[in-house]
């Protein structure tokens, strides 16, 4: 019986994570700008200086063959560490049936130059967050965000791990991060829709901002049909 119940949560996490793109998919965009309260250009974060900035190439463009489209700005969520952020930000239309979501994400605080023993590090398996997913027909769905898992701090230093769950579809760096001999990474969590018949109305996005440091934010959101 235990071994099938692990099967089974192997199984889970396989689709939740690296179910591929199919080669005919159909991509469509999740326009999140109404929902933006961050500027890439801003800076992220409670660092020194105002160069740690996001500093990804705006557009469309194909990251872990998934198109996304990249705006000027980001859903930053708070935490114990950035304060002045919301713990939530709902309503973030969809209005489509569809067979995958694909996030591309990351947080602020928990890896990086945070390391264990210091008020910014998050340890493995700490949920941060979810995204919680509205039907029309007034159920739900929740895609948890687990730190070590789905994300881990857009600060990383050589060598650090990556996710289990998720994979990391863009590197960059910035002046603050140099300075520290960090590098800025995105990662892409891939969730599997478990209802594809029925209509997605809206996607809540929901943090942990007074139980740990980690701040999650969300760059682009893509759908996909087969």
């Amino acid at each position: 019986m235990r071994s099938t119940l692990i099967l089974t949560g192997t199984l889970f996490a396989f689709s939740l994570a690296f179910a591929a793109p199919a080669p005919d998919a159909k991509f469509d965009v999740v326009e999140l700008k109404d929902k933006y309260n961050h500027k890439l250009s801003e800076r992220f974060h409670n660092t020194e200086g105002d160069d740690n900035v996001l500093p990804i190439d705006k557009g469309k463009k194909k990251l872990g063959d998934v198109e996304f489209k990249i705006a000027d700005g980001v859903i930053q969520l708070g935490s114990t560490m950035v304060p002045d952020d919301p713990e939530k930000v709902e309503g973030i239309k969809v209005g489509q049936k569809f067979v995958k979501l694909h996030i591309l994400h990351a947080c602020g605080y928990g890896g990086g130059t945070n390391v264990e023993g210091t008020p910014g590090h998050v340890p493995d398996d700490t949920t941060i967050g979810e995204y919680k997913v509205l039907y029309d027909d007034k159920t739900t769905a929740t895609i948890p965000i687990v730190y070590g898992q789905d994300v881990r701090d857009w600060w990383y230093l050589e060598g650090e791990k990556e996710t289990s769950r998720a994979k990391v579809v863009w590197k960059g760096e910035n002046e603050q991060a140099k300075k520290l001999k960090c590098g800025v990474r995105l990662y892409m969590t891939t969730w599997k829709n478990p209802k594809p018949d029925k209509k997605v109305v809206s996607i809540n996005y929901i943090g942990r901002k007074n139980d740990t440091p980690a701040a999650p934010f969300c760059v682009a959101i893509t759908v996909e049909n087969e």
